[in-house]
């Protein structure tokens, strides 16, 4: 064994976040790790790669016991990790992040010119095509998170920990990231694999180990022969809650939305659809595709330069945020929640407020926390948040609890369009199926939603129609079957279809 950690413990004030956790790693082994968010999956990593320390239990590497100091030290030994939040820095060029612990200089300054072409060959190796002398924060989620995994390939790890290393990624991108880690496997490597995507943990995975409240209740398994039934009842004690397709008939109500021959300042071009009345519409693309920033111009903060937005049959103007929401009730769950979804450092209740502050304000704009706890409390009631208290910081949340209060703002505001940007994004399966069931509840009630998700599954499981994107252009559009297989082969054609066409115009 590469590695082993043998009957870890390890608390926290008020809660024990691992009883007793064992996992052993093996060379040129990919090794599932797997469990419910807060089963301690994330705490056993943070041990693993020098974060946090262990009260109890052991750690050895190559037969030898350790005792980690830093993040520093883990990578020295070998040691590296992709974490679920980013760690980047914004305003540093790719080949800067990239190459952070390891940057070339020549006479005594940063040798930019060598950073630039060393960090053009690990971004080569996950197939992400961009010029590494850009700033990261000019860069999208999913092109983020390759850039993550590129940062931990620069180290040459024995042991490779990615904790959902495809949550923002497409179905082309994570085959692109699946080839390298079998390649990492043949050269070698020790590779960790969390994810909520049990398609890819029984597709990609040699073994798996299961966590769940803290416990191992699967150790080092032999995934040859495992069923998804089996990981679910391990994950979390019972079996699958299967979420019924909606009955298509609901979706055919009168237009919503229309958009006609639209074009953006950021290149959208020709862009036209209706979304009716309790429909949900998907939007699928790989990255780049523009389907996140046709949500920005739509909710006013990317400018429209041609065509024209029609909202309950009249000509919408829609030039900022406070106008798509207050004029047109027109909502947005970000697919980066922790930044553009929630405010982490402010409780639930002002969090699920906040887009009715000015009609609960008193006088002079004074708003009180009871104002907002009433408009708070139904609402976490409705979506199950769990906490002890509205008063609970959002940061303290685990990504489901976060995601739902994303959401419940949106609700608070009466939003009769809801724009909902990779909504499942680092949750559990059973936070999963919540959302799956909680967006449909939505649309049969009324609300009409456009929904952007990465996750074929789930775009198959949730849409009515699917929009096909692809460079800023819908090229597509496909009447769910509800059959993946049809879905993903019409889907992925029409891409295929478009690059051919737009490799076509380039030369």
């Amino acid at each position: 064994m590469v590695m082993l950690l043998d009957k870890i413990t390890k608390s926290f004030p008020g809660v024990r976040a691992l009883n007793n956790a064992s996992i052993s790693l093996a060379a040129g082994e990919i090794h599932a790790l797997m469990g419910e968010n807060g089963a301690g999956k994330s705490t056993l990593i943070k041990i693993i790669t020098g974060i946090h320390k262990q009260d109890s239990g052991s750690m050895t590497l190559d037969g030898q016991e350790i005792s980690l100091a830093s993040p520093r030290e883990a990578i020295r030994l070998g040691i590296t990790a992709v974490h679920q939040e980013r760690n980047l820095i914004p305003r540093f060029s790719i080949a800067e992040n990239i190459l952070l612990e390891q940057l070339p200089t020549k006479n005594g300054l940063v040798d930019f010119s060598r950073a630039n072409r060393e960090a053009r060959e690990h971004l080569a190796k996950i197939g992400l095509d961009v010029d590494p002398a850009i700033e990261v924060r000019h860069l999208s989620v999913a092109q983020m998170q390759m850039v993550e995994i590129a940062k931990a390939l620069s180290h040459k790890a024995k042991v490779l920990l990615l904790d959902e290393p495809t949550a923002s990624l497409t179905s082309a991108e994570t085959e692109t990231l699946f080839k390298l880690v079998r390649q990492l496997k043949t050269e070698g490597t020790a590779i960790v694999f969390v994810s909520h995507k049990l398609e890819e943990v029984l597709s990609l995975c040699d073994r798996v180990t299961v966590l769940r409240d803290g416990e191992t209740t699967l150790e080092g398994a032999d995934m040859a022969g495992m069923t998804r039934q089996t990981l679910i009842e391990a994950m979390i004690g019972r079996a699958e809650r299967i979420v019924a397709h909606r009955d298509p008939r609901v979706s055919q109500g009168d237009a919503k939305l229309e958009v006609r021959g639209l074009s953006t300042a950021v290149g959208h071009r020709d862009i036209s659809f209706t979304l009716g009345r309790g429909e949900i519409l998907g939007l699928y693309g790989l990255v780049g595709a523009g389907r996140t920033e046709l949500a920005r111009a739509l909710l006013g903060k990317d400018r429209i330069t041609g065509g024209e937005v029609i909202i309950d049959g009249k000509p919408a103007r829609i030039r900022s945020v406070e106008d798509a929401v207050k004029r047109h009730r027109i909502g947005y769950v970000s697919e980066d929640r922790k930044h553009e979804g929630v405010i982490l450092e402010h409780p639930i209740r002002s969090n699920i407020a906040i887009t009715v502050w000015s009609r609960i304000a008193k006088a002079l704009g004074f708003l009180t926390a009871r104002d907002e706890t009433t408009v708070a409390t139904p609402l976490s009631k409705q979506l199950e948040i769990r906490t002890p208290s509205l008063e609970q910081l959002v940061g303290n949340l685990s990504g489901g609890n976060q995601q739902k209060v994303s959401l419940s703002k949106w609700l608070a505001a009466n939003a009769d369009i809801l724009i909902i940007d990779e909504p499942t994004v680092g949750i559990d399966i059973k936070a999963k199926a919540y959302f799956h069931e909680l967006i449909n509840d939505l649309a049969d009630k009324g609300m009409s939603i456009l929904l952007i998700s990465s996750d074929m599954p789930e775009m198959v499981t949730l849409a009515d129609r699917i929009l096909v994107m692809h460079e800023f252009a819908i090229v597509s559009e496909y009447a769910n079957d509800r059959r993946y297989e049809n879905a993903s082969r019409a889907i992925m054609s029409a891409i295929h279809a478009g690059r051919e066409h737009s490799q076509a115009a380039a030369h």
